[in-house]
């Protein structure tokens, strides 16, 4: 294997005893061979590809920036959104609620309280069958192709230029990625708001999705695509870039021990940790294009100046912002802590802390 195109892993995933037990073959093969063995060992397994599996790589070792590196993610990204949004179902219908008929749900208790009454325990879970397949489209889409996109455009700015503006590659590749993961989500997220906030339109996506199409058309699926792209880039945008700069700033400044020789389960503590601050600034940047988001799917015709009229510009700032940001704060933080534990699992590091890749590839060639 050309040594420009090792494995990017870092050695502090591998077990050293699984070295040991996959070499003593070798020797007791070998009555002549040295008890230390010589120096050009490790040259000829190199020469031979031959790599040593870690006991978390239950798929085989997987090579950086590889199409399987991209699955990994894809995977680790489905699993991340779809779940954390589908737990959150009661506290994003109440939020949805809110933003609808603030008169009826005024506050978060009392939001939970009028639903209790109107509709029981199961209507606290309405819906939760579009929020999973949308938001499992959305996150895979959104963080594979932020991997693929950090990368690309590391390796157009060249190593020197991939670390001097860091910064700008996450907001590029994790902006380029949400334009397409939106267009994942929006026909769901749709079928979502109507059903959520109508309790009358339909019970479910069985029911509301050729409901919802029969009275806006299937192209209506799409009215709300550029609001919930003004929500979910900046949104998105901030939950990578933050993430990567917060997660970055733990290790050099508040924890002493580097990255590399932190345990796992430290690590996925420091990626919830840091996702949990950026969704914090990810729901204060979105909110107002939720609010509209909210709005335009509930209202049959609806426009964006009819919201602005109805719900006011300090409304759209701050209407259900309180609930969003527990919300948003709890879910991101899951959200990064599945993601990276996924990758874990197959073997691979966690996000943030590092440098961008065009960095890391030039020093390893």
């Amino acid at each position: 294997m050309d040594n420009s195109r090792q494995s990017l892993i870092p050695n502090y995933l591998y077990s050293p005893s699984s070295t040991t037990n996959l070499l003593m073959p070798k020797f007791a093969n070998n009555s002549n061979a040295s008890l230390f063995p010589s120096a050009p060992l490790p040259e000829e397994v190199n020469q031979n590809n031959f790599m040593i599996p870690a006991p978390s790589e239950p798929f085989g070792k997987i090579e950086m920036y590889s199409p399987r590196f991209y699955a990994a993610c894809t995977v680790g990204g489905i699993l991340s959104c779809g779940l954390t949004h589908m737990t959150v179902t009661p506290l994003d219908l109440v939020k949805c609620n809110m933003q609808i008929d603030p008169l009826k749900y005024k506050s978060i208790s009392s939001g939970f309280g009028v639903l209790l009454k109107e509709q029981g325990v199961r209507g606290f879970f309405r819906g939760w069958v579009p929020t999973l397949l949308g938001y499992s489209a959305q996150g895979a889409c959104k963080f594979g192709f932020y991997e693929f996109f950090k990368k690309y455009y590391s390796d157009i700015a060249g190593p020197e230029y991939a670390t001097k503006y860091k910064t700008l590659i996450y907001l590029a590749g994790s902006a380029s990625a949400e334009v397409i993961a939106d267009i994942a989500l929006c026909p769901m997220e749709a079928v979502k708001v109507r059903v959520q906030t109508q309790p009358g339109f339909a019970r479910g996506l069985g029911d509301g999705l050729p409901k919802f199409v029969r009275s806006e058309g299937a192209l209506g699926l799409y009215k709300g695509l550029v609001p919930l792209w003004g929500r979910q880039i900046p949104y998105t945008m901030m939950k990578f870039a933050s993430f990567e700069t917060i997660v970055e700033m733990f290790y050099k400044y508040a924890i002493p021990t580097p990255k590399n020789e932190c345990s796992k389960s430290f690590q996925l503590g420091v990626s919830f940790a840091g996702g949990y601050v950026a969704g914090v600034l990810c729901a204060i940047v979105s909110h107002p294009a939720d609010n509209l988001v909210s709005f335009l799917n509930n209202a049959k015709g609806a426009s964006v100046g009819d919201a602005v009229k109805k719900l006011g510009v300090w409304g759209l700032f701050t209407r259900g912002l309180p609930l969003r940001i527990v919300m948003i704060g709890t879910l991101t933080g899951a959200q990064w802590g599945i993601y990276d534990a996924f990758k874990v699992f197959v073997g691979l590091p966690t996000t943030g802390g590092a440098a961008p890749p065009a960095a890391i590839e030039a020093a390893k060639a």
